[in-house]
């Protein structure tokens, strides 16, 4: 690289954890906040620079960065400094999809350089069934819920007296956050049970029931 120019190296500070895929890919923690990524611009030139740029780009709807730009106003010749950009992992999130981000510096000369790192974020560390909202509900309401691993999901609906009034879903969801709807016009008021039922891929069988209420 020309020595008049302006390089930069990435630090990943701890809350980046890096995983062993076939290139560098560094973890993120699901659902997270207050994660970091710090880049260290260094001034290989012999005269000061002013305005030095750095943006992150490509960034997926599910990264909530607290900027995407980074300033530095004065970098002075053979001097180094940080630009660390902080950002939180949306629950929705894919879980174990590599995104590549692209952070882009540029000098005040013209002359733009480009670092690409490579993240995906690693799926949630315990199974649950949360509290569908909103409750009590008229006639639609969501049903969350986290999985730790791909797995066979069966969601369904019982009254009180423990007979089957509805069956959400009956198939296949990968690991993550997943939110299912009941529509529930037609129904009675009244208090009924959701059930959700998963097999693991190595046949490992959880069962989660909450309550919830229908008011008209």
């Amino acid at each position: 690289m020309n020595k008049q120019g302006v390089a930069f190296l990435v630090l990943l500070l701890l809350a980046v954890m890096q995983c062993g895929f076939g290139q560098t890919v560094y973890q993120l923690p699901f659902a997270s906040s207050g994660n970091s990524i710090e880049l260290t611009v260094s001034n290989t030139a012999t005269i000061p620079l002013a305005g030095v740029k750095i943006e992150a780009t490509n960034v997926p709807s599910w990264l909530k960065f607290t900027a995407t730009e980074q300033r530095i106003a004065l970098l002075k010749a053979q001097q180094e400094m940080a630009a660390t950009f902080t950002f939180s992992v949306d629950k929705s999130a894919p879980v174990q999809k590599s995104q590549t981000l692209k952070f882009i510096l540029s000098a005040p000369t013209g002359e733009k350089w480009t670092k690409e790192i490579t993240v995906a974020v690693s799926p949630p560390d315990h199974f649950e069934l949360f509290q569908n909202f909103p409750n009590p509900f008229n006639p639609t309401t969501i049903i969350s819920y986290q999985l730790v691993a791909d797995s066979r999901v069966t969601m369904k609906i019982f009254n009180l007296l423990g007979q089957e009034v509805a069956t959400l879903v009956d198939g296949q969801r990968q690991a993550g956050y997943h939110g299912e709807r009941w529509e529930a016009r037609g129904f009675a008021s009244g208090t009924y049970i959701y059930q959700l039922l998963l097999i693991d891929e190595k046949g490992n069988r959880q069962i989660a029931r909450k309550k919830l209420v229908v008011l008209k």
